[in-house]
């Protein structure tokens, strides 16, 4: 049975009274305040606070609680924490960071606590998305985009050119590493051997000991234009054309490729990077699944003007067309 979260906005929330008698007015009100004479009641207070705050409010609180509870402290939210404090701390520098804080009117344990929350709030909304990958699309992908690990060799030819040179001087320079790798394929196409021509040119020097060897990689480890050009190769086939990407120019040579593995190895991988590709393409799809979350956790608002403000605000939120 679903836990139902709801939210009455009060002043209990914003107020901690003492241990004497509140002041009450003769319709009922608990005066807040008084100056001058005159009475500021809690529902003025109330009616001010809920103006300005009352969507923010609720939503944090509203997350806060929906949220720990559907994932509780670990140590993946804990290192994560972590990793983004030392960040903004190297960022700014200790001082800059605390300045940081003084002038946000935050402490370090508030500044952990958003962010925290915040970690919260991506991974509901992957785990909401990734509850609506279809079974159709993880077939297709592991069609289309799960391979084998591959194996290959690369002479890699970089472009001679000191950082401040001129277009003019850059351009050369690409020309003529394009034009010793085009002779290097001369050769291989005139029989000399692969791994000696690696060990005499290559400009990779993790590799050309080796005689080019990169060994086995799986998908997405290599750039994108080694990778196009590796996964079109028949193992022994090397590349007839220079292959260019921002390291220089590649001859590659396909020594291996394993088997597919088998889907159901691979599924939550599948899944993981079809959540990440709809969220990366979709900007409104993280504010479409944290509403859905807290539908389906039964939020009620009962404050109508609240609830009126939640609904207009995720609305803009979860448009394409709106501005962020």
């Amino acid at each position: 049975m679903k836990k139902k979260v709801i939210f009455v906005l009060c002043c209990a929330l914003f107020l901690v009274t003492g241990c004497g008698k509140v002041p009450v007015l003769k319709n009922g009100e608990e005066v807040f305040a008084q100056i001058d004479g005159k009475n500021v009641s809690a529902n003025d207070i109330y009616n001010e606070l809920k103006a300005k705050y009352g969507t923010d409010v609720m939503i944090e609180v509203i997350d806060k609680i929906l949220l720990e509870e559907k994932y509780p402290d670990s140590d993946e939210i804990t290192d994560y924490v972590d990793a983004q404090i030392s960040n903004f701390i190297a960022q700014y520098g200790e001082e800059g960071f605390n300045s940081a804080l003084e002038q946000s009117g935050m402490t370090e344990d508030d500044l952990r606590a958003q962010v925290a929350l915040d970690y919260r709030r991506t991974m509901a909304a992957e785990d909401y998305v990734a509850g609506t990958i279809t079974d159709d699309e993880i077939n297709s992908y592991y069609e289309t985009d799960i391979r084998g690990d591959i194996k290959a060799s690369h002479i890699l030819i970089k472009p001679d050119v000191a950082d401040d040179a001129t277009d003019e001087e850059k351009t050369k320079a690409e020309e003529e590493a394009k034009k010793q790798a085009e002779e290097i394929i001369t050769k291989l196409n005139n029989g000399e051997n692969f791994a000696d021509l690696a060990k005499e040119y290559s400009d990779d020097e993790g590799s050309k000991e080796n005689g080019g060897d990169l060994g086995y990689f799986p998908k997405g480890e290599m750039v994108d234009e080694f990778e196009n050009a590796v996964v079109e190769l028949k193992v022994d086939e090397y590349t007839k054309e220079p292959v260019k990407s921002s390291f220089g120019y590649h001859i590659i040579l396909k020594t291996g490729e394993k088997e597919k593995p088998e889907l159901k190895s691979v599924k939550d991988e599948i899944i993981d990077s079809l959540v990440s590709k709809k969220i990366s393409e979709d900007t409104t799809l993280q504010y479409k699944a944290i509403y859905e979350v807290r539908k389906e956790a039964g939020l009620e608002i009962h404050d109508d003007e609240v609830k009126s403000q939640y609904e207009s605000y995720m609305n803009r939120l979860m448009t394409p067309t709106s501005i962020q």
